[in-house]
């Protein structure tokens, strides 16, 4: 979806809804968490009224390096900045943060599921702690041997502290994900080979990932809020300590949805073009039937229409409601 045209129009229209609910400040902020190679913050620049480009401050956060052609007006950072006024949006940011998996062992204790650089498995500690209150909490597993959960803690930590940037505005995650009512039983752990699942084998050679329970997500940032991040910097990762500014608001309650129900709420439905444009413009029917293909794809119950989209309004109204 990064490199999706539609897609960054969407994002694109999100941001300027953003800007009316902040009154169109002088200076508005679009920041893309896990950037790739800038593909989404590159789109959406060029999908902006230019009386938007014009106020836009836009920002590449990835940990890899800049790319060499990459647009001059987007700044490059391996951290987000201190303190955001816009849009936040961090698509499959999530699933790249990395969780511990725990399986259930034939005493009906989840322990923690070790492995080796082969991918061989073993079962280590039982879960303690705070992982265990978040299994109790956000993954219940039944005491059956073999079933499995991947704790999603430190990717709400992870979102709870990209939350706290945004002095006032919007975060976005987009991301697989599942809820509390449909975990699955075994889990999602799974590995990417050159754009193909493949076994998740920890050897360098293939990127590992699993869905995101983004309704444990959802609930981090109120559970962290300013006050709390300020106290707590000094136990926090390094990566994570950075304290909003005081004039940050306390995060809103935040909202889930299909990524179907979000861009349909943008105005991406897939619709098919009307049929007499055929004729009286054949060349912008032909454009407006790609771009109905696009947009079917990105809304395919199924598939990447099924994507969450969790919604994390700080100091505005919810643009999507």
């Amino acid at each position: 979806m990064h490199a999706s045209p539609l897609f960054a129009q969407a994002v694109a229209r999100l941001l300027c809804q953003v800007d009316e609910a902040l009154g169109r400040p002088s200076e508005l902020d679009f920041v893309d968490m896990g950037a790739g190679r800038g593909e989404l913050v590159t789109g959406v620049l060029a999908a902006l009224p230019a009386d938007v480009t014009e106020r836009t401050r836009a920002y590449a956060v990835e940990l890899a390096d800049r790319p060499a052609a990459l647009d001059e007006r987007i700044t490059w950072l391996d951290t987000p900045p201190a303190a955001v006024t816009g849009l936040l949006f961090a698509n499959e940011w999530l699933d790249n943060v990395p969780v511990d998996v725990a399986e259930v062992d034939p005493a009906g204790v989840p322990r923690l599921v070790l492995v080796a650089d082969d991918g061989t498995e073993r079962l280590g500690e039982p879960v303690t702690g705070a992982d265990a209150d978040w299994l109790t909490r956000w993954w219940p597993l039944p005491a059956e041997e073999g079933l499995r959960a991947e704790i999603g803690l430190p990717r709400d930590t992870a979102w709870a502290s990209a939350v706290d940037r945004v002095v006032r505005g919007v975060a976005v995650a987009v991301d697989y994900a599942h809820t509390v009512d449909t975990r699955p039983p075994f889990g999602t752990l799974t590995g990417f080979r050159e754009g193909r699942e493949t076994a998740p084998v920890p050897d360098g050679a293939c990127d590992i990932t699993a869905h995101v329970a983004l309704d444990a997500c959802a609930t981090a940032p109120t559970a962290h809020t300013p006050l709390r991040a300020a106290q707590n910097r000094g136990c926090a990762p390094p990566e994570t300590a950075l304290a909003p500014p005081a004039t940050a608001h306390a995060p809103s309650p935040a909202r889930l949805l299909t990524q179907r129900a979000a861009l349909r709420a943008l105005h991406i439905t897939g619709a098919r073009p009307p049929l007499a444009l055929a004729s009286t413009n054949p060349s912008a029917y032909v454009r407006a039937l790609a771009s109905a293909g696009e947009a079917a794809e990105l809304t395919a119950p199924g598939g990447l229409g099924d994507f969450g989209w969790l919604i994390q309004p700080v100091g505005i109204p919810d643009p999507l409601a």
